[in-house]
């Protein structure tokens, strides 16, 4: 039985009825990374030899009547994860040498329910790139075309899927790092509402190890997958708060809002205010919303509701420039601070500003903060009139590899050069106030997936994850890259 392409519950349900044994598709995994990994390098750290172990036990259990839903089926996890008994670098030299001891909440909750895991999916460096490689593991390629970045930063683990490694895999985001990939390497993820899966265990190296190094109000940790199924699956079985962190109430998840796809009322966005969308992406976008209308949904371009996105991606630039500027060494904080006091008052530029919020003070980000509760309130509203939000990931393809300095990087939409950074510009609609967005593949173009985010209103992740399950029942989804069929 080949099941390289078999989403995660057809497996789950294959090993149940015995057509495969966990043993048989450990080592099928095993086989398929061995033999075509050398052109990706996207599975870097590999625990064969444990997980044959765990295998081994996992088709004892099903022979004795074990129905776990995760039981027997072969995973990775994005390197930035503690696996007990792996390293943990981030993407830095060095911590290699050091092994976890203890497995993260979510590891630990994924192997809880019978996953078994054979290893670890390469990343950027401090998971800060829309591309894939850092001097430890080196690069990552896309499955689609080996010269593209395959996303960042849990590049490693959604070219993994891609190219039917593996049919589930835990990632993180903070500015895309989930729905980035999934949209280069044309696969499903689910941006989590924030703080529904715990990211204890998921922390850069020299950090406690039972701590977690991105608590700030704007990461996640959630599942890529190649079906909605599976991310639906999966979202169940990692969300709920941490026994071990003083969380002192418990979320109620609201149902979906509906349970066919005509009965969905959808807002349609394809261009940013501060930068263009590319006319492969934009087209793509139509399409989608053509064949939305056309399967009986509400679908319309634009609301009154809608928040002021400049102000969202100013409000996200603080937050987040914020956040990672705190964690700067002294010495390249300061070198930032004096070339921020430099800057006229008036310039407001958008490199301009990424160099001010890097510096912030807290006065800075309380003003943010309250700003960011105003755009909450506004999301809140929309979502009375609307049950989803469509809008791209990013406003290209994926882009190829670029080694330069970030800051001098240009990407290019329809022949033009724009700043690298304002790609995340599309990242900030869900991640500035914790809202649940669901990636799904929707087109090709010029042998590259086209993927679309699926935002919804805070907490009802259901909604955007059977969306996309309804969606792609009538539009159809994942397609393997030609060299991995």
């Amino acid at each position: 039985m080949d099941t390289s392409f078999l989403t995660a519950t057809a497996l789950a349900q294959a090993l149940r009825q015995r057509t495969v044994s966990a043993v048989q598709a450990l080592e099928a995994a095993i086989e398929r990374i061995e033999a075509l990994d050398g052109a990706l390098n996207a599975v870097v750290v590999r625990d064969f030899e444990r997980a044959r172990a765990a295998a081994a036990e996992e088709d004892e259990a099903l022979h004795g009547g074990d129905r776990r839903p995760l039981l027997g089926v072969p995973m990775t996890v994005k390197e930035s994860f503690n696996v007990a008994g792996l390293p943990t670098t981030w993407g830095n030299p060095g911590p290699q040498t050091q092994l976890a001891k203890h497995d993260a909440v979510a590891v630990a909750r994924l192997k809880s329910a019978g996953a078994v895991i054979l290893g670890k999916t390469n990343v950027s460096t401090n998971l800060g790139d829309w591309q894939s490689v850092n001097a430890v593991y080196g690069r990552t390629h896309n499955p689609w075309d080996v010269g593209r970045t395959p996303g960042g930063s849990s590049g490693g683990a959604a070219a993994a899927l891609a190219a039917g490694f593996v049919a589930l895999e835990l990632g993180s985001d903070l500015a895309g790092s989930l729905r980035v990939p999934a949209h280069c390497c044309g696969v499903f993820c689910h941006k989590p509402s924030h703080e529904l899966i715990p990211a204890r265990g998921h922390a850069p190296p020299g950090s406690p190890e039972l701590s977690v190094g991105v608590d700030n109000d704007l990461a996640v940790v959630g599942p890529l997958a190649r079906s909605a199924n599976d991310l639906r699956a999966a979202f169940e079985l990692l969300a709920g708060p941490d026994d071990a962190k003083a969380i002192a109430y418990r979320l109620a998840l609201s149902p979906p809002r509906h349970k066919l796809l005509a009965e969905f009322k959808v807002l349609v966005l394809e261009e940013h205010p501060l930068l263009p969308t590319s006319s492969d992406v934009r087209m793509a976008i139509r399409r989608f919303a053509k064949e939305l209308q056309e399967a009986g949904c509400i679908v319309e371009g634009s609301s009154p509701l809608l928040p002021d996105l400049a102000a969202v991606a100013e409000t996200f630039t603080w937050l987040l420039m914020s956040f990672l500027g705190a964690n700067f060494p002294d010495a390249a904080y300061n070198v930032r601070r004096e070339k921020a006091a430099q800057i006229c008052v008036a310039e407001r530029g958008p490199e301009t500003l990424n160099l001010r919020a890097l510096v912030a003070s807290h006065r800075d980000w309380v003003r943010a903060h309250r700003i960011r509760t105003f755009l909450s309130h506004q999301w809140r509203r929309l979502f009375q009139e609307w049950d989803v939000l469509i809008c791209p990931v990013l406003p290209t393809t994926a882009f190829p590899h670029d080694d330069t300095e970030m800051d001098r990087r240009r990407i290019q939409i329809d022949g033009r050069p724009f700043p690298y950074g304002l790609q995340g510009l599309w990242a900030g609609p869900a991640s500035t106030c914790g809202l649940p967005a669901t990636v799904m593949p929707i087109a090709m173009s010029g042998g590259l997936p086209i993927g679309v985010q699926i935002i919804g209103p805070y907490l009802e992740d259901h909604t955007t994850i059977r969306f996309a399950e309804l969606a792609e029942q009538e539009f159809g989804g994942f397609v393997p890259p030609p060299k991995y069929m």
